[in-house]
């Protein structure tokens, strides 16, 4: 039976694929900013506006409260959700330019 060598594989530097880890970085980065903002803003302005806007300024009862807070962390996961499509996409855009200009 005959044995091959190292193939192809190893005859690349580690070095070409250096440029990329910081597309990647760039990318985990911003996966990772979104998905703190999917959490906490969400939740913090659902009981925020719910005990300081809708019962505490606005006098509302409970259970009005919740309907409209929970309205409030609805539209907010959308806005969260919108910016990181619109980050993403001018993101993947210019690193598309990048590489084309290579």
């Amino acid at each position: 039976m005959e044995r091959f060598g190292p193939g192809p594989v190893s005859a690349v530097p580690v070095a070409e694929f250096r440029p990329n880890e910081g597309t990647l970085t760039s990318t985990l980065r911003t996966l990772l900013f979104f998905t703190a903002l999917m959490i906490t803003l969400p939740v913090g302005l659902y009981f925020s506006s719910k005990a300081y806007v809708f019962e505490g300024s606005l006098g509302m009862s409970d259970r009005d409260s919740y309907f409209y807070a929970a309205i409030v962390a609805v539209v907010t996961v959308h806005v969260v959700l919108a910016l990181f499509v619109y980050v993403a996409w001018n993101e993947g855009s210019r690193q598309w330019r990048e590489g084309k200009q290579d």
